[in-house]
């Protein structure tokens, strides 16, 4: 695919995402967040990709909105940016039935921190860091921080960061719970690798419902989950890779999972 202002990358099962403008640490101009969605959408139509890294050219992450860019454009309301421009993007990383995994390269800003957020594991250097900046220039969290926060962290400390947009390094954000891993920078690939290597030979099909049903969670109460797990497990119960797994139990070797 023709990209302009991300590079995106499938080999070996895994799909290779990355935010490529590092002169202005990957902020989030329309190009780049139009070229997200057909990036998601790419990912979610290729049965080759069995999971996803997202992560960022140069030193950071994602520094957030552009807001140099912005600044020149005709003025629009933030409800229609939002609407078409980062919500979507939200949508499709939580509704894709794979893997995410956010390889946390540097500072993660803004709308950039709740991409990083979005994402199902991150994996961390050392040197990230996660802000909620938006309070900083008297706006609000969006694109999906306002729902993962309060339930990665709790309320308080969620209402804290981004009431105070309080930088949270890496070790930090590690005893919060916000990332699941933090290595040193020239080990961030190596790990990210090991992670890539597990999923990309996982079950894919039943870590695609484990998420949804992770994700419905969130909002439902037990018996609405009880049915869910049920509906799940039957649908995970047909697939050839519990087949594949329940043979290589009782044949005491490996699995060899297809991811369907």
């Amino acid at each position: 695919m023709d990209f302009k202002f991300i590079t995106y990358e499938v080999a070996g099962g895994v799909a290779t995402i990355t935010l490529n403008r590092p002169e202005v640490y990957n902020a989030l101009n329309d190009g780049i967040t139009y070229e997200l969605q057909d990036a998601w959408k790419a990912v979610a139509k290729d049965d080759q990709v069995r999971v996803v890294v997202l992560t960022g050219a140069g030193k950071a992450f994602c520094s957030g909105q552009d807001l140099k860019a912005a600044s020149g454009q005709e003025k629009r309301s933030f409800m229609d940016s939002l609407q078409k421009r980062y919500n979507p993007i939200i949508r499709a990383m939580r509704t894709l039935p794979k893997p995410i995994l956010c390889r946390l390269n540097g500072v993660a800003a803004g709308a950039g921190c709740s991409l990083a957020l979005a994402c199902d594991m991150i994996i961390a250097s050392e040197e990230a860091t996660l802000i909620e900046v938006f309070i900083n220039i008297g706006l609000v969290p969006d694109s999906g921080s306002a729902f993962f926060l309060p339930r990665l962290v709790g309320m308080a400390k969620a209402f804290e960061l981004c009431s105070m947009g309080s930088r949270v390094k890496a070790a930090e954000a590690l005893q919060l719970g916000l990332v699941n891993k933090v290595v040193a920078a020239d080990q961030l690939d190596a790990t990210v690798k090991e992670y890539t290597d597990y999923f990309s030979q996982a079950p894919t099909k039943s870590i695609g419902l484990i998420k949804k049903m992770l994700t419905k969670s969130a909002t439902s109460n037990l018996d609405e989950i009880l049915e869910y797990e049920t509906y799940c497990q039957e649908i995970a119960g047909s697939t050839h890779d519990y087949k594949e797994g329940v043979a290589a139990f009782l044949e005491k070797r490996k699995p060899a999972f297809k991811g369907n």
